[in-house]
Formats: structure tokens, C-alpha cells, sequence
């Protein structure tokens, strides 16, 4: 099978291929981590490497999901290794396997291998890990396609991809799912990211937490899928399961039930930051989509809210490129986004449009507030753009198909 190649990636990762830090793969599910590690052992082989050399082990395939315990998991990688020479050794959605840790570390320590592993949440990186490895691994962080992936995805496919802007409409509605650009009918693309949550549910959650109330689960993981880019309060959302739905819940349930959706990487959390006494401010935060699929999947309304859908396309391609991102408050002002990278700052503002002289007052003014020389971007889907007040405006179809930077 011919793999399509995500080079945001792989040039991240090929400088430790041949390493002895463990490279550490994680994404939501079905994002395409396990294609990501087949077409680094493609490379290896094209580099010369041999089979025997690569051992390549997926913990969903049929024969090894019955691998459950480190015993069986040393066992089983004992028994692919021909020789003592130097091995590449993936291991795909090794949390399947309780306190796999062990075995990661023993070969780690043993030397000789270069090791890959993939995982679906955040568990990955939690506890003994965490403890057993520090400075001994690499954490690679996978999303879903971004724009550009996914119009090249679809020439990769042989699919025709049109007018980037109707193409862009598509992508906000139905995500970049990787698998999901196989289907043509957007009941069937529903269907599929459907499923994937699903699988979310069962196995990244449900499979690691006590959840006593399913449906409050659901209805909680329904009410903030809903409700992404928008400002969210503990106190809010218990006061309207308690006071509107009339469901006994308390408000650390609520809080652990969000929490185990960012764990499994199904949402982001962006915090907010207070711009004038540097620090981080604690509720209020908001939460955006590892991929706008999830909403529409799960909606029979598909049409397009740019608002919310514009902030969570720009927020997942800036954090796959390696940006730490929060919602900047300024007084009673607002900035949606100060993305960080490094030392780095950028200040960031969204809007559909600033055809209304009203709105374009609106989206400028918290600008003016900001007395640093970062650079500030305001990013809408207008065709004319404008120079205004030192702030650059950028088209964000633009700027996501070709792959653009802030800093």
C-alpha cells in the first residue's frame, strides 16, 4: 500500500531515528500516528535497513490485542528478533498494555534499539513513565490533516480538489480525519468520526476511568463538543445540568468528565491569560476540537458557524506547529488568541469578515491595548486585505494552504 507522507512530521522525527532517546508518538485516534510509523520503517528500508532489522508491532491488529501484560509484550517482541544486531522496534497504541513501561525501559536500557511507540492519550506520557523515562524520551504530538494536508491528501487520492475557499468550507465542516476523505457521502464521513469517538469513549476513557453515570458522561461530553471556542465555567455548567436538565451532578464529576475528554485528546483546553499582570487566570477557559469532524458528526445542523469554526481550525494548526496558545484578557477586552513558540510571542485576532466598520473596530481595538513590539495578526476570510495600526492582515485560507508562519 502506497502511504501518504505527513513531512510536517517526519522532519521533526528523522533526526532521531538512528537515537537512543524513545520517540513518543501521540494524537487522537485515527489521526494517523500508525501510518506515520509504517512510513518511517518505509524509509529505513529505503536507507538500506533491513527487514530482519525493523520490528513492527501493532497492538490493535487481530493476533496481538490478546497482549495485555509486559510479560506477554516481552515475550512477544523476543520472538520477532533474529540476530543480536542493532533493531528499529514500533510498538503502535502500546497503552494497551498495563505498565508497558517496563518493557520499554528494559529494552531502552539493554541498548541497542531505536525504539518508536504510539498512543491515543495522554496516559501515554503519565505516572511511571514519566518517572522511569525522564530526559530519555521525545514526545511527537500528532494531529488530524491540516488544510494543506488534506488538499494534498486528496490529489494523493486521485480526488479532484476544487476552488480552495469551497474546499476550505469543507474542511471546516467535516475535518481532516484522514480515513474520512475515502467516503464521498457526508452521511458516511459522519458515520465514520462517529465511530471514532465511540472508540474514544470505550477505549481511551471508559476502558481507565470509573464513570458511575454514563449518560451524565454524555450529555457533559455533548454539552462542550456543542459549545467549543466558547468561554466555559465550572460554575456555569454545574448550574445548568443541576438547574436546567435537572441531573444530580457534582461539580468535580463535571470537571473529571472534561478532563478525561482532554486526556483523550478528543478536546484542548486554552487558558486564559491576564496580559497586564502576567498570569494565567484560573476559569473561564475554552475548549477547542482535536478536529471539526467531532461537531458535525454529532449534529444534524451542518452549517458553519465561522466563528467558533474559524478560532478552532486556526488554534489546532498553530498547536501542530509547535505554538502554546491562550485566550489574552486586557482590561475587559478581549484577544482570541497569544500564541507563544519559544521566546516568542504573537497576538492574534479572528474574524469571518471586517466588511462592517463596526466589526473592524471591534477586532482592532484590543490591539491598541498592547504595548509590546510582538507582532499582531488579525486573520479573516476577506479577499482584499488591509494594513491598519501595524497589524498585518492575513486571509486564513491563504495562510493555511500555504503552510504559514507567525514567527
Amino acid at each position: 500500500m502506497k502511504l501518504y507522507h505527513r513531512e510536517q512530521y517526519l522532519k521533526k522525527i528523522r533526526p532521531f531515528y538512528d537515537d537512543d532517546l524513545i520517540k513518543v508518538i501521540t494524537g487522537i485516534r485515527r489521526c494517523g500516528k500508525s501510518c506515520l510509523m509504517a512510513t518511517i520503517a518505509e524509509e529505513l528500508r529505503n536507507r538500506g535497513v533491513e527487514d530482519k532489522d525493523i520490528i513492527y508491532l501493532d497492538l490493535d491488529k487481530r493476533g496481538n490485542r490478546s497482549i495485555k501484560t509486559p510479560e506477554q509484550l516481552e515475550e512477544k517482541i523476543e520472538s520477532l528478533l533474529a540476530d543480536n544486531g542493532f533493531k528499529y522496534l514500533f510498538i503502535d497504541e502500546v497503552q494497551n498494555v498495563r505498565d508497558y513501561e517496563e518493557v520499554v525501559n528494559a529494552y531502552n536500557s539493554d541498548g541497542g534499539f531505536s525504539i518508536f511507540i504510539t498512543g491515543s492519550n495522554s496516559y501515554l506520557l503519565s505516572g511511571e513513565l514519566m518517572t522511569k523515562l525522564t530526559g530519555r524520551y521525545v514526545e511527537f504530538e500528532m494531529f488530524t490533516l491540516s488544510f494543506s494536508e488534506f488538499l494534498d491528501m486528496k490529489r494523493f487520492m486521485g480526488k479532484a480538489v476544487g476552488d480552495a475557499r469551497i474546499e476550505f468550507d469543507e474542511y471546516l465542516r467535516y475535518g481532516g480525519f484522514p480515513r474520512s476523505l475515502e467516503y464521498e457521502d457526508p452521511e458516511a464521513k459522519a458515520r465514520y468520526i462517529e465511530d471514532v469517538v465511540g472508540q474514544i469513549v470505550d477505549k481511551d476513557i471508559r476502558s481507565r476511568n470509573k464513570i458511575r453515570n454514563i449518560d451524565t458522561f454524555n450529555r457533559v461530553m455533548t454539552y462542550v463538543i456543542n459549545n467549543y471556542g466558547a468561554p466555559t465555567s465550572l460554575t456555569n455548567l454545574h448550574d445548568y445540568f443541576t438547574k436546567t436538565e435537572r441531573i444530580a451532578v457534582e461539580r468535580r464529576t463535571i470537571a473529571s468528565y472534561i478532563q478525561m475528554l482532554v486526556d483523550a485528546k478528543v478536546l484542548y483546553r486554552c487558558e486564559r491569560f491576564d496580559l497586564k499582570s502576567r498570569k494565567s487566570l484560573r476559569g473561564e477557559e475554552k475548549y477547542y476540537l482535536a478536529d471539526p469532524g467531532i461537531y458535525f458528526a454529532r449534529n444534524i445542523d451542518v452549517r458553519l458557524n465561522y466563528g467558533p469554526s474559524l478560532e478552532n481550525a486556526l488554534y489546532i494548526y498553530l498547536r501542530s506547529r509547535g505554538y502554546k496558545l491562550s485566550v489574552g484578557r486586557i482590561g475587559k477586552l478581549e484577544c482570541d488568541f497569544i500564541a507563544r513558540r519559544r521566546n516568542a510571542y504573537a497576538y492574534i485576532q479572528v474574524s469571518m469578515t471586517i466588511a462592517d466598520r463596526n466589526v473592524e473596530e471591534r477586532e482592532y481595538r484590543p490591539f491598541g491595548y498592547i504595548r509590546d513590539g510582538y507582532p499582531r495578526y488579525l486573520f479573516t476570510l476577506d479577499p482584499l486585505l488591509q494594513e491598519r495600526d501595524g497589524v498585518r492582515h492575513l486571509n486564513m485560507v491563504s495562510f493555511m494552504k500555504d503552510n504559514g508562519d507567525l514567527i
